[in-house]
């Protein structure tokens, strides 16, 4: 009996030590981490950014360079303001824009920049004034769904009224 609980507690051990190697790879291999090296902080005021929550990443051409770190309302524009941190040796042209996107139907939300082309750089506290906002999936649909049922019914009453919906 007592080998038997020995070995038990050998077996549990064991397990325990494969799971936290396993959260220790996931954490520090998950892209999820600070930004390694110099980085800058950035703003950007937008319309909506519905799902984006702070630690989101922040994206060029679909690759991570930063992640939000903050997102309040400005008092007097009641727009969101998003800040930011990108990795520092990129040197964004001031013209650059950004965008709230989605990484799919189901996907989370992410922070798209778009570098722009010009000659001045963003500097460390700067601000992204070229923002497009979240997009609404529901919003969309109801769009869809209203100008179908709209459309119909316009035929609808072109045959009530003798004329036909499709003449030829």
């Amino acid at each position: 009996m007592r080998g038997r609980s020995i070995t038990e507690v050998a077996a549990g051990g064991v397990v325990l030590l494969v799971a936290i190697a396993f959260l220790v790879f996931a954490v520090t291999n998950s892209g999820r981490g600070g930004i390694s090296g110099p980085a800058i902080t950035l703003s950007a005021k937008f319309d909506r950014i519905d799902g984006l929550a702070p630690g989101a990443d922040v994206r060029i051409a679909g690759v991570k360079v930063g992640s939000v770190t903050d997102q309040r309302i400005d008092p007097q524009t009641f727009l969101a303001v998003l800040t930011f941190r990108v990795d520092g040796n990129l040197r964004l042209p001031s013209d650059s824009s950004a965008e709230i996107a989605s990484e799919g139907l189901l996907g989370g939300k992410f922070v798209s920049i778009v570098p722009g082309g010009s000659d001045r750089i963003l500097a460390d506290g700067g601000q992204i004034t070229i923002t497009q906002s979240s997009i609404s999936l529901e919003a969309l649909l109801g769009r869809f769904i209203f100008s179908m049922t709209e459309g119909q019914g316009n035929n609808a009453q072109g045959r009530q009224e003798g004329g036909t919906a499709n003449p030829r």
